[in-house]
């Protein structure tokens, strides 16, 4: 992207908050949140990431900012979130390096769920305001009549090409993540591979914090146990694979799951495989996703007694 074609407001905006305008754009994206890597005037880089602000930003980006101090490994926060417009923005260290994780094999779900639960644990003793609303792929209890949460450009596509058997396992899983009577807790929504990096065996970012949510904390394990492995579309991991993950990921904390924690991270795990296969369905892309659901979905709901 050239300089020329940044956002108005962007320049002040990092003349204010950072003390130098952009002198180069080191790489820029657009999915839910608008992330730009610039290079400062005097050769300093950062990223500046915009998103509609719906009121979230700045309980994620507070719990942010409290685990990089810890030594967590993420971007430290530079700026607190400053409202543009209908904008929340703020800016954060740029933390290059180290390589996305492939794979989906019981193997890598353990290492992925050992940093998990490092980063739960270190989010447990956090008190913050509650990031609501929830992320959509999350949001199984918003207070809409239908299955999905209200979203406006998913909503207003043609609905009937989504599979029947997306709904359907979504609402079974859903009826059950209801009725979980389980307390809240603060934890990472979106922990899926493309927002990981390592070097070797150590993981070296964390990213997306705008993706923190205010659900149970066996439904955020359960959820992280089927996406960890989404390098790009998203995918679901096999299910012993996410056996794997549940299983170190209570070895780690040195708390077994009861029974009814079990069932909730399941039924999250479907939950959230269910969002993307819709979602990916409704822009017209890869349908793996919704044929890996349709394959472990009986297997899944049968862990959640639905």
């Amino acid at each position: 992207m050239p300089l020329d074609k940044l956002p108005d407001w962007l320049p002040v905006w990092c003349l204010d908050h950072l003390g130098r305008k952009p002198a180069s754009v080191l790489f820029w994206s657009q999915q839910v949140s608008m992330v730009l890597g610039l290079r400062l005037a005097g050769g300093r880089d950062v990223v500046v990431k915009a998103r509609a602000d719906d009121g979230r930003a700045a309980s994620c980006i507070a719990a942010q900012a409290r685990l990089a101090e810890r030594g967590f490994p993420c971007a430290r926060p530079l700026t607190p979130v400053v409202g543009v417009g209908a904008l929340a923005v703020h800016a954060e260290e740029y933390r290059p390096g180290g390589e996305v994780l492939h794979g989906d094999s019981p193997d890598v779900a353990i290492r992925c769920a050992e940093v998990f639960a490092r980063l739960m644990a270190e989010l447990a003793d956090l008190t913050i305001a509650p990031p609501l609303p929830n992320p959509p792929w999350v949001r199984w209890d918003h207070t809409g009549s239908g299955v999905w949460p209200a979203i406006d450009l998913l909503d207003s596509r043609d609905q009937s090409v989504v599979p029947a058997h997306i709904a359907q396992t979504a609402l079974l899983a859903r009826e059950r993540l209801l009725t979980a009577g389980l307390p809240c807790v603060l934890g990472h929504a979106d922990f899926e591979a493309q927002n990981l990096r390592w070097q070797g065996r150590r993981v070296w970012a964390v990213h997306d914090w705008d993706s923190l949510a205010w659900q149970p904390e066996a439904a955020l394990v359960g959820a992280a146990s089927g996406s960890f492995a989404s390098a790009g579309p998203p995918t679901l991991a096999p299910i012993e694979s996410s056996e794997a993950f549940l299983a170190t990921y209570q070895d780690v904390r040195g708390r077994m799951f009861t029974a009814v924690e079990l069932e909730i991270a399941w039924a999250a795990s479907v939950w959230m495989a269910a969002y993307n296969a819709r979602e990916m369905a409704l822009y017209g892309g890869n349908p793996a996703g919704g044929d890996t659901l349709r394959a472990q979905a009986a297997e899944r709901l049968h862990r959640i007694d639905a």
